[in-house]
């Protein structure tokens, strides 16, 4: 009996098997491509860029990854991209945390590996992103190997550096992370990375010849007009207090929010005199962003406007989901500040656009794990010519230029500093602000599109 079981179940594996080479070896569609995200679809924009200008270009993609935050409607809308979902695995609370993590990695590659030769057609490429590569880029060198598609890898920046902020770089687990990536990471046909820093790395320390592909911002990614600035200040405010009007207009017809004002009569919208300045801060609330450093500043620029300095009340709005959100929302609730205001809302992909082409700074906190890569965040504020304050690390000036398209700082101190004297002379159109807008916008930055077409591309077709 326990012999004729086995049989069966020997059986059944072969033919399972079989049946996985066989779906596996039908013939993919020329221009077919496979993006995988083993993570939020809606929060991995470059990616999401990747499949709209495949797409553009005639391919038909599917784009992989987890459910979550809503997708841009651009992508939502093309007829050429299928949105495929899988679901995320939670660790599971039962025994030592390498064992929680193995079981963890163990179910994440049956079901990758399930669901892309079970759920999707076979592709000729499959374009994978860099972290988490562990165990995505082990099951999508599989599948390629039995669907003859070709790997190409998108390095954003090393797995295993993002595991020792939790662990420390001297765990195991973390080696382990480690010796995965460089071993792994050797397997794709193509690599893209992101900045020239991790280019070089790639090349000397681990033997991978990659293709720097800078982030570049998507075209919706602007200046807002006054009169959109309005309708969304408007529409925040039903939500969050800091986007309300703090006094009535004196004609009751009037529409004013706390930076603008509608004139119902000829729809002109204005902005208030004395108004706060808006200051914009995008977050993953996690732990390469230390916030604290931010949140002192604030405090320090409180205390210059309680002293008499001349500065403009301040509204700051911290966009984001993340592990660390609600640790950081009760350190805010508990400050008592009166001439700066804070909200953390999570804003639809068609609203954080317009959010950062309505500021007046942004400011950047991201610490990269590696040091290699660069914060997609400070992209999409330059392109909507957003100068931007952005914490010091080891690759940032192939982004940030100092005191050109914003300022680079160390500490809370020195970021205090920058937002004093940036905001000294808020009403003076020349000052410090608008000077480095009128930089940003004579660069003239080429937008994503136009770079993956001079970039990207040409790898894609002779690759």
């Amino acid at each position: 009996m326990a012999a004729s079981s086995l049989v069966l179940v020997l059986l059944a594996v072969a033919l399972g098997s079989l049946l996985l080479v066989w779906r596996a070896r039908k013939r993919p569609r020329v221009r077919s491509a496979c993006v995988v995200v083993l993570g939020d679809v809606g929060r991995s924009p470059r990616m999401q860029y990747h499949a709209l200008s495949l797409a553009q270009r005639d391919f038909d993609v599917t784009l992989l990854g987890y459910p979550g935050s809503k997708p841009h409607g651009e992508l939502l809308n093309n007829k050429r991209i299928h949105i495929l979902h899988m679901p995320e695995i939670n660790r599971i609370q039962v025994g030592p945390h390498i064992f929680q993590y193995g079981i963890k990695v163990i179910i994440q590659a049956v079901l990758l590996l399930y669901t892309l030769l079970l759920k999707t057609s076979p592709v000729v490429y499959i374009l994978l992103q860099n972290p988490p590569g562990l165990p995505s880029i082990a099951v999508c060198w599989v599948v390629c190997c039995l669907r003859g598609s070709k790997l190409i890898i998108d390095w954003h920046n090393y797995g295993y550096t993002i595991l020792g902020l939790t662990h420390g770089f001297a765990h195991p687990l973390v080696q382990l992370a480690k010796w995965y990536e460089k071993l792994c990471g050797r397997l794709s046909d193509l690599n893209l990375c992101v900045t020239n820093a991790m280019r070089e790395d790639l090349a000397k320390n681990w033997n991978i010849r990659a293709v720097t592909v800078y982030d570049k911002p998507a075209s919706f990614f602007t200046n807002t007009p006054l009169e959109t600035q309005h309708q969304l200040f408007m529409k925040l405010g039903q939500a969050y207090s800091p986007f309300r009007a703090s006094t009535e207009p004196l004609d009751p017809a009037f529409e004013r929010s706390a930076f603008t004002e509608l004139n119902p009569r000829n729809r002109k919208v204005t902005q208030l005199e004395g108004r706060p300045a808006l200051l914009v801060s995008s977050t993953s609330w996690t732990e390469d962003e230390d916030f604290s450093i931010l949140l002192k500043a604030l405090e320090r620029f409180e205390q210059w406007i309680i002293d008499g300095t001349n500065l403009p009340s301040l509204v700051c709005v911290i966009t984001g989901k993340g592990p660390l959100k609600e640790h950081y929302g009760q350190i805010i609730s508990q400050m008592c500040l009166k001439h700066v205001q804070i909200c953390t809302p999570w804003l639809e992909a068609e609203d954080y656009p317009l959010l950062l082409g309505s500021a007046d700074l942004g400011v950047c906190l991201h610490r990269s794990s590696s040091g290699l890569d660069l914060p997609m965040k400070v992209v999409d504020m330059f392109g909507c010519c957003l100068p931007v304050c952005a914490i010091h690390f080891q690759s940032l000036h192939e982004l940030v230029k100092h005191e050109e398209n914003g300022m680079v700082f160390m500490d809370s101190e020195e970021l205090a500093t920058q937002l004093k004297m940036l905001f000294s002379e808020f009403s003076s159109p020349d000052n410090r602000l608008n000077q480095f807008r009128k930089n940003l916008k004579e660069s003239k930055q080429l937008r994503w599109d136009e770079s993956w077409e001079r970039t990207v591309f040409p790898l894609f077709t002779h690759t």
